[in-house]
This record gives C-alpha cells, sequence and structure tokens, in this order.
C-alpha cells in the first residue's frame, strides 16, 4: 500500500510542474546531449598541437554533405621494427611516437600501448591489422569535408604538394584542422 501511495504522490508532483519547465528540461537534456561532442572537438581544436601529416587523398561525394576527401594517413602503416612494434596485435589501442620535421610531414618512431611510455608527441589509434610487413592503425580520421566541386581539384593534385595539419591532444586524440597545398592552407575545418 505505501509503494501506491508513493507513486501517487509522484504523479502528483509531476502534475505540479508546468508544462513549460518540462518542455525547458527536455531542451536542456537536448542541448546537452549535442554540446558533448562539440566540446571534445573544441578542446582537441585549442589545446592540440598542429601537426602535418602526408596523406593519400581519393574523392568521392556525398549527396548530402557534398565533395569530401578520404584521409589515408601515411602513419597508418607503420614497420613492425619500429621500436614497441614487437608484440602488437589487432583491436590493440596504441599511441605513435611521431618526430616532428619542421613544415614536413612527420614521420613515426615509436609504438606504444601505454600514453605514459609515448613520448610527448604521440597520435592514438587502434590497429586494424598486423602481419610481417606493417602494423595498420586507424586514426579515426577518415574524411575532410570540402565544398562541392573543391574535391576534384584535390583529387588531381600530385600527392607530394597535399598534406593535412592534425590536431593533437595530450592524450592522443586528434582531429584534422586543415587542408594544405604547398605548405599553404587549402581549407580549413577548424569549425567546431
Amino acid at each position: 500500500m505505501t509503494m501506491a501511495a508513493d507513486s501517487a504522490g509522484q504523479r502528483s508532483l509531476l502534475q505540479k510542474i508546468p508544462p513549460a519547465v518540462k518542455w525547458g528540461l527536455i531542451a536542456l537534456i537536448q542541448l546537452g546531449l549535442i554540446s558533448v561532442p562539440l566540446i571534445d572537438r573544441l578542446q582537441v581544436q585549442t589545446s592540440g598541437i598542429v601537426v602535418p601529416l602526408a596523406l593519400v587523398p581519393v574523392d568521392p561525394r556525398d549527396l548530402l554533405r557534398g565533395d569530401y576527401v578520404i584521409i589515408n594517413l601515411e602513419i597508418a602503416r607503420i614497420s613492425p621494427d619500429l621500436p614497441g612494434g614487437s608484440g602488437i596485435e589487432s583491436g590493440d589501442e596504441v599511441f605513435v611516437s611521431l618526430k616532428t620535421n619542421g613544415k614536413a610531414a612527420a614521420s613515426p618512431e615509436a609504438i606504444s600501448r601505454s600514453r605514459d611510455k609515448a613520448g610527448a608527441l604521440a597520435i592514438r589509434g587502434r590497429v586494424d591489422y598486423v602481419n610481417s610487413e606493417e602494423i595498420r592503425v586507424n586514426y579515426g580520421i577518415d574524411a575532410f569535408f570540402l565544398p562541392e566541386g573543391e574535391g576534384l581539384i584535390v583529387e588531381k593534385l600530385d600527392l607530394d604538394r597535399v598534406l593535412l595539419d592534425v590536431a593533437i591532444a595530450q592524450d592522443g586524440r586528434s582531429l584534422p584542422m586543415t587542408l594544405l597545398v604547398d605548405g599553404k592552407a587549402f581549407k580549413s575545418d577548424t569549425r567546431f
């Protein structure tokens, strides 16, 4: 009988809340859910170290979002001979230590399962597969969106001319920032 009384008390409490307050709470919850990925993206953009990475673009098209360049990072293929490469298996979360080369593309110098052992600048990824020739790592950076018609321009460029500036946070999270052609910004994706 106390359960019935508690249930009736809760219903009467909910009935006392004005509809505008109920809708306001629902709107706040939705805004909170939307803002979580935006805050994460903004944090990587503002606190991350921007590093140029070499890539191999392919240009498809998305009817809803326009042109985009598929990002195939050169650092996605790592030699198993790299320090820390032995013992890495498919599915492992790894941190790839990067060596910056000024305005040239950064290169991998070590791989580790632990962020603490990865050095000052390391990008986080997940190992797709391992064989005797390479360790294939997915960093979660797979597309860079461009205004309609500009994807074809990038597709026709010599790959040696194209780099991608990527912001890398201290914990290894990464985010594409700017597509570079001949060392100059071609398009930026710094909007969050």
